[in-house]
Parts: C-alpha cells; structure tokens; sequence
C-alpha cells in the first residue's frame, strides 16, 4: 500500500508520545475485519496534559499571532495536505472503509476548508454602535480559548476541516478528540499541521476511548468550548458534561433527512442525486438523504427508475473504488442488518443492491437497499438507520409533504425537487432544517455555506462565517470620553 500508517502515540504540546498509561487500542479494516494498526489509548491525565498545553499555547506564540498571520499558517497547512493527497486518501479508505475516490474528495474537501478559512482570518470584524453622546461604542470578536473537538469515524478530515480549522482560525487552541474506530488520518493530518509551521500546543490530539478521553475532554474545567458531531444519544451526554462548567456546546448530530420530489420536477436531473444520498459512505453520513418523498403522478415512474439503478450497486472493499465500501463496524453491520431484516419480513424491500464476489467474507458489508409501500410513521422511516437503506413514501399535496417531512425529531437536511419557483420558495420556508437544497442535493460540499441541524439533529453552526461566529465570543466596548 502507498499509505503511512501513524504510529500509536499521542501529540501533546508539539511533540508525539505515548500515551500516560502506555496502552494501545487495534484499529481494523472495515473492508477485510483484520487488525492493521493500533492508536495510543489515551486516559484522563493525558486530556489534562493537552489543555494544559493548549493554554500555555494560548499566553505564548499562538495566542499572540496576529490574525493573517494565522492564516498564513493554515495556508501552508493547505498546500501540504494536497501534496500528500495520495497518501492521505488511501489511508482514509483503509481506516474508514469508504471508497477511494469518496476518500480522495475528503482530503480535496479538508484542504479547501484550509483556504477558505485562511483567507477569512483577517475579515471577522467587530462593528461600532451608535449610543448616547459623549460615547463610543464597538464590539470585538475573541476567541473562546481552550476548544475540545470530538469527532466522529464517518468523515474525520471534513470535519476537522469544519470544526478544528474554524476554531485554530479565530485564535483559539485546540484539543482534538478522534473517533476509536478511526483516528489515524487525525493523526496525520495532525503531523502535517505541525510540519508546517503550527505553533506548538495550538493543536494537540489525544486518542482513546470515547468513554474515558471523550468524557474527560467534555467535562474538562479548562476547556472553553465543545464541538461535538455524532450520535444524538451521545450529544446530550456531552452537553450534560459541558453544563457542569457553564461551557457553549456546538451539536451536530444524527438526520432522517428527506428529498422530496413533486410531479414536475425533471427525474433524470433528480435521479443520480436521490442514489448517492443514500448510499455516499454506506448511508453513514448524519446528512443521508435516506427518505424519499415522491408525488403520486410520478411516484410509480420514479420508484421505477430508482430499483434498476439500486439493482446495478456494488458493495465492496474500499481500495477497489465500488460504489460504496463496508460498514464502519461489525456492531455497525450488526445493527443495520437488524432494520433490513425488518423490512425483509414485512414485505418492503423492492430492490437490493449486490456484495462484490471480491469482498473479504470478515469485512462488514451490506448490500444497499431501497423500502417502498413504507407509511411515515413506520420504524423505517423515523429511525436513523446509519446504513446504505433509503425509504421511498408517496403523497399527494405540498401539505402534505411538509407533514411527512417534518415528522421525525431530526432537523438536518431537505432536499426539494420542483419546477414551481413559489413551491420551492414556500417549501424551503415550512421545511424544518438546517440546510434546504432546490433541485441539489449537498451542493457538492460547499464548505461556504452554514451546516447545522435544527430538534434532534443539534444546534449551532459550522461551515462558512457562522463557524467563526460559533468559535468567537462578542465583546462590546463602551467608551465613555465626555
């Protein structure tokens, strides 16, 4: 393999080392189920020697960067992390189990979080307020300080991208959190950082279990700031940590998201993007469009279209470059199969994709799925399956469309399908979600434009300005001079 595998240690004040209780964790392929390296296991005194240096390097170097010069830095980390794109994307397969072209654009994706956010280093001003005579008034934008980062196994360096760049961008220093299952491109994404220039303790990265390093970076009395993106369940244990220390807690957790699809819209232009929400990554994406709504006129027209092109999706190992690669997890595997079985004995099942002849009979693949005759209501259709499984569900009138929409508890993502410019107007108004998209889906990305979910799916935002604002506090300045 072309990948360097990072060795099993964690990075503390700019230089590697083991972990405090000298204990390693195995990382494993999803693609074959075979162990083919391990990560240090952190513990709670290494969190406490990382925002200790995290807040050293807030009174030293770091602290006082002026703001381009900041982004000077995250520029030159940019520019590194497209010099080693091959390496970072094969590493990323192996380690996750997406396929190599999905792993290829996540590196793109983290390098242009880099130049985005290095060019709006120096453009988050404050402003000035008209008051009483005899004052004046401004505001500032300053950084919180110390920032936790606990990211999931889906997407680590998009994520990274989103959350830890933001908060380095603003002045603040970072304590990145890794997922157990897959920390090894934090890692070295963490080593080319450093490479290029990052002050030391600006960035510091422990990994471990998320029940021993995540809980103690939550629940840290020295940490200003958590971001947290994963599952809903584990988001409100980590707000509850945060509260004890009256700390902002930015969520984005877990979706049930739908696309909708009204008799006019333009099926061929709509079809590729109704797939590949479902299925980018196997479905384990918070974001996966994975209800499908469709308008009775078209509906038997489109479900039509949607089983030939399930019919022709493979499964298989993520270097091999199919359309999707393993589950994260046997226990991942293990709970998605448990929703397909569901729908396999209630009759609901229309089309399956296949497993590839060449995937490894350990690896935790999934065929992908499609559920039709599906009622809003049923299991399927409210529960974030987190796996390569999308339901189809007919209706009759924008009414009720928006009622089946927005009848789960997620808020995350909606995707509308009309040629009316008033329905898509009226739709993204009544859709509850962070994100509507007309006539797209995901926007191929958009590190520019505000993500966040609204209910179950999280509050706060990330990507674009609003994740700058997020990882800033406002400080107003009144000025009384006569």
């Amino acid at each position: 393999m072309t990948f360097r595998i990072p060795a099993p240690q964690i990075l503390i004040d700019g230089q590697w080392r083991d972990a405090d209780a000298g204990q390693t964790l195995p990382v494993e392929d999803p693609s074959s189920g075979e162990t083919f390296a391990h990560i240090a296991a952190g513990t709670a005194r290494d969190v406490d020697a990382a925002v200790a240096a995290a807040r050293a390097a807030l009174a030293g170097e770091w602290g006082a960067m002026p703001a381009f010069e900041r982004g000077r830095v995250l520029a030159r980390i940019g520019h590194a992390v497209l010099e080693q794109i091959d390496d970072l994307a094969h590493l990323e397969a192996r380690d996750v189990g997406k396929p190599l072209k999905q792993a290829r654009a996540d590196v793109v994706a983290l390098a242009r979080y880099l130049e985005f956010y290095a060019g709006a280093a120096d453009k988050i001003h404050g402003e000035t307020i008209p008051f009483q005579a005899g004052y004046t008034v401004y505001t500032l934008r300053e950084p919180h300080g110390v920032t936790g980062h606990i990211i999931p196994w889906n997407y680590p360096m998009q994520i990274i991208g989103r959350s830890v760049t933001a908060a380095l961008v603003m002045g603040n220093a970072a304590v990145l959190k890794p997922a157990e299952q897959a920390s090894l491109t934090s890692m070295a994404f963490a080593r080319i950082a450093t490479e290029a220039g990052l002050p030391a303790g600006a960035l510091n990265v422990v990994t471990g279990l998320g029940a021993v390093v995540g809980a103690a970076l939550a629940g840290h009395r020295d940490v200003n700031h958590v971001s947290f993106t994963g599952s809903t369940g584990v988001g409100v244990e980590i707000q509850k940590a945060a509260a004890d220390n009256a700390v902002p807690v930015t969520l984005e957790l877990g979706g049930k998201s739908p696309q909708i699809v009204f008799d006019d819209a333009d099926l061929d232009k709509a079809l590729p993007f109704l797939v590949n929400a479902g299925i980018q990554n196997a479905g384990q994406t918070c974001s996966a469009g994975s209800r499908i709504l469709i308008q009775r006129g078209v509906h038997d027209r489109l479900l039509a279209k949607l089983v030939e092109r399930y019919q022709t999706l493979t499964a298989g190992p993520a270097l091999a470059d199919h359309d999707l690669g393993p589950l994260i997890s046997a226990k991942q595997k293990a709970m998605v199969s448990a929703y397909l079985e569901l729908g396999r004995q209630e009759g609901l099942i229309v089309a399956e994709g296949r497993v590839s002849p060449d995937a490894p009979a350990d690896g935790h693949y999934v065929p992908p799925t499609l559920f039709a005759n599906v009622t809003p209501d049923h299991r399927l259709a409210q529960e974030e399956i987190f796996g390569p499984a999308v339901v189809v569900i007919p209706f009759d009138t924008e009414d009720e469309a928006v009622a089946i929409a927005n009848g789960t508890a997620f808020g995350l993502v909606a995707g509308v399908w009309t040629a009316d410019g008033g329905r898509q107007m009226r739709m993204a108004k009544r859709l509850h979600a962070g994100q509507v998209f007309l006539n797209n889906y995901g926007a191929a990305g958009g590190v520019e434009l505000p993500f966040g979910g609204v209910g179950k799916s999280g509050h706060g935002r990330e990507k674009g300005f609003e994740a700058l604002y997020g990882f800033s506090t406002l400080k107003t300045v009144a000025a009384h001079h006569g």
